[in-house]
């Protein structure tokens, strides 16, 4: 006889965990079901652990630029107090036990278990049947992508989660990928003298966004003596003697000690039995409407939906999931137009919106401002170490900010007041008669009002 609940929540990531949690301290009988580790990939090999490492990383490039405005300085750079940081954060070497019981605290019954949809709101766990009267949350995550490359297979090669849980670092390695999560990686093992190849098959790196981004990133890495190969593809791959050694498809080799796949990641919910809520099992992403919604009785938030694998949009997709199946009056709708996203590089490049190209894909007449940080007030005071821009994408017939990018010393910070204009539609002509604190970098915002 299946046991009888509210909901069951599939996956215990940020967006799972925090829907679990919040039904259960509303009154409901919510199970919450995964086999790993609760919290997701954030907490231990995500977002947590790989800042972790940048702020290391920034502190040794930061102390180098001491020469010339503040005296002299060297820096050794050391790995053992960063991974011993990193295990420690992940609460003794990856164990979740503080936040299972924080759920469980909650009021969610926890299982380790990985769930099966049987029905209409019916879910397998184990040797555990439940039904779920109110209904089912899906929130799966997603699992690295490892590309079909000739020898790949059967190597020792790197997700990140050998990244983040390296206690040593090699000599040298290879980067597959030049997305976010691979140049963030890339300029840590950089910094800490790692010889450092990265290979991107798009013509340039952070290709989902503006190419002034992805040229002040790559210019960025190259200073720390990254190597860089774009336009290209590996090919073939083979691992002896303690090196990996990957042929191009332009006919070059690269080698290295270590080779770390970061090539993106996909949804993997083929056993998921979404066939019996009327979902094709074999979908690239769960298609959501606006209230989160995938089918009847059944939610799916976070990084399964694709909208974007991001914990902020995941947090944002759990609140909506609890206001509608909590029936809570005024529930909010989801919106996407105003999405933020950080790459934790130095610089840091934030971005909300649409690029330049995808306005213009989109049909609107587009205006663009834009403004150099290192020409700005704060910037020329900042000096070493002052690189970026600010950008604005502007549609002309409504006069308002449909994306943007900030890029700086403090870029993730400046992209705040760019995604509240974004996100509230605010008139560019409000924007240009704000008052801008002198001298901040977010004062650049209005140096690329003035374009317009």
């Amino acid at each position: 006889m299946a046991e009888q609940v509210d909901v069951v929540v599939i996956g215990l990531g940020v967006g799972g965990e925090e829907t679990a949690g919040r039904l259960a301290e509303a009154g409901l009988n919510v199970v919450g079901l995964d086999p790993r580790l609760v919290g997701g990939e954030c907490p231990y090999w995500g977002c947590i652990p790989s800042k972790m490492m940048i702020r290391a990383a920034n502190l040794i490039a930061e102390t180098r630029r001491v020469d010339g405005m503040a005296g002299t300085a060297t820096v050794q750079p050391d790995w053992a107090p960063v991974a011993k940081r990193i295990r420690e954060e992940a609460t003794d070497s990856w164990n979740d036990q503080v936040a299972v019981d924080r759920l469980v605290k909650k009021g969610v019954t926890f299982l380790r278990e990985r769930g099966t949809i049987t029905g209409p709101r019916t879910v397998q766990a184990g040797d555990r049947e439940f039904e779920a009267s109110r209904g089912i949350v899906i929130a799966t995550g997603t699992v690295p992508v490892v590309p079909p490359i000739d020898g790949l297979a059967g190597t020792p090669y790197w997700t990140n989660h050998e990244a983040i849980e390296a206690d040593t670092l090699p000599a040298s390695i290879v980067v597959l990928g030049g997305g976010a999560i691979g140049l963030e990686l890339t300029q840590v093992f950089a910094r800490f003298g790692v010889d450092v190849t990265l290979v991107e098959g798009a013509g340039q790196v952070l290709s989902m966004e503006e190419p002034e981004s992805g040229q002040l990133a790559r210019e960025a890495l190259e200073r720390d003596g990254v190597t860089f190969h774009t336009g290209v593809h590996a090919k073939q791959v083979s691992h002896r003697g303690g090196t990996f050694t990957i042929t191009l498809d332009d006919g070059e080799t690269v080698t290295g000690e270590k080779l770390l796949v970061a090539t993106g990641r996909r949804v993997d919910v083929a056993a998921l039995g979404l066939d019996q809520v009327g979902i094709d099992p074999g979908v690239r992403r769960i298609e959501v409407d606006e209230h989160v919604r995938a089918a009847d009785g059944v939610w799916a938030l976070g990084d399964v939906t694709g909208v974007g694998n991001f914990t902020h949009n995941a947090m944002y997709q759990a609140n909506v999931a609890v206001f509608d199946i909590l029936g809570s009056e005024g529930a909010p709708e989801a919106s996407y137009h105003a999405m933020p996203r950080v790459t934790f590089t130095d610089p840091e490049i934030g971005a909300v919106g649409m690029t330049e190209k995808q306005a213009r894909e989109a049909g609107l007449d587009v205006k663009i401002g834009s403004a150099q940080i290192p020409v700005s007030s704060r910037g020329w005071i900042h000096k070493a170490g002052n690189e970026g821009f600010i950008k604005l994408v502007v549609d002309n017939e409504r006069g308002v900010l449909v994306g943007a990018t900030s890029a700086g010393p403090t870029g993730g910070e400046v992209l705040g007041a760019l995604a509240v204009a974004v996100h509230a539609a605010v008139p560019v002509y409000s924007l240009q008669q704000m008052i801008y604190a002198y001298p901040t970098f977010h004062r650049a915002i209005g140096d690329a009002l003035k374009q317009l």
